[in-house]
């Protein structure tokens, strides 16, 4: 591994061992009957890149005076929403994937019962942790108004994952065009990954300031390449390294990037995407190295 591959990944690293303790303390904060509680943590703490966390965690080391325990229940709150967005994205009725980070899936492990009230709960939790005084040090106080914005930019983008599900759903068996598909995947997965930038961003910059319309820019290129290479990996990768089904997308017949441009050029259109992302977080400097370090690791991520 190049040592600019190694930097990157140990970014992304130390972010994933911060937010999987957090995770901990999280769950372990509310009083869940079994077998929902264990079904939940397998739900959450099976593993998992932990991009959105290190993304939140990134635009807020923007600028050293961010509410850390804020940006550390925003990290909680919108791990909590994927993970509940993945138990139910892979249900029989829907997706009806049997593997899950080199798991058994929710509902494979636990029923279809407990899976779907499993990723209910998770949502409700989500806004519970935002709203709580979790990891705040005595003494220290948080701003409603932070709260406040992070929750209304969690509620939407989780509004707009559900929007963008159903309608990729409805794609199954049709290939799309590509102004389609695009507004599928910036509502399916670009929004959580763009919503978690801006959890982070709210804790140290004003609605007015410059550096939010970069953010945003760069959420939305980030998160549309992430869609475009997850495509490409799940014809391009093994069911082992994936940890869940490859060449799943090809046996129901989604609307893919390589089944509506081929593969070279799907390859062609991330990289264009996260050039887009880098551009954005020039205004930053060296500020956005962590940034820049998550963007190039998902670039090269083969899983």
């Amino acid at each position: 591994m190049s040592s600019i591959s190694q930097v990157n990944a140990d970014v992304l690293n130390q972010a994933q061992q911060r937010i999987q303790q957090d995770l901990l303390t999280a769950l372990a904060a509310f009083s869940i009957p079994e077998p929902l509680k264990a079904a939940v943590h397998h739900a959450v703490m099976l593993g998992g890149k932990r991009v959105r966390p290190a993304l939140c965690y990134a635009a807020a080391a923007l600028q050293s005076n961010a509410h850390f325990a804020a940006v550390r229940r925003a990290a909680v709150a919108v791990e909590l929403i994927h993970c509940y967005s993945l138990a139910h994205d892979d249900l029989p009725c829907m997706d009806n994937d049997l593997l899950r980070r080199g798991q058994p899936t929710c509902h494979v492990a636990f029923g279809e019962d407990t899976a779907l009230l499993a990723g209910d709960i998770l949502q409700s939790m989500a806004f519970e942790v935002l709203a709580s005084r979790l990891f705040d040090e005595q003494g220290q106080g948080t701003d409603a108004a932070i709260v406040l914005k992070q929750m209304q930019i969690l509620a939407t983008a989780s509004s707009k994952m559900v929007c963008g599900q159903v309608l990729d759903l409805q794609a199954e068996g049709k290939q799309v065009d590509q102004t389609e598909l695009e507004y599928i995947h910036r509502n399916k997965t670009g929004a959580l990954i763009q919503a978690s930038i801006m959890m982070g961003a709210v804790t140290v910059f004003s609605g007015t300031d410059i550096a939010i319309p970069k953010l945003r820019q760069f959420g939305q290129s980030i998160g549309l390449a992430f869609q475009v290479q997850d495509d490409i990996l799940d014809i391009t990768a093994s069911t082992e390294t994936l940890g869940k089904t490859a060449g799943k997308d090809q046996q129901v017949q989604k609307s893919t990037y390589p089944a509506l441009m081929g593969l070279e050029q799907a390859q062609a259109y991330a990289q264009i995407l996260h050039d887009q992302a880098f551009e954005a977080l020039d205004y930053f400097g060296e500020n956005a190295k962590e940034l820049v370090a998550i963007a190039q690791f998902l670039l090269a991520r083969k899983s």
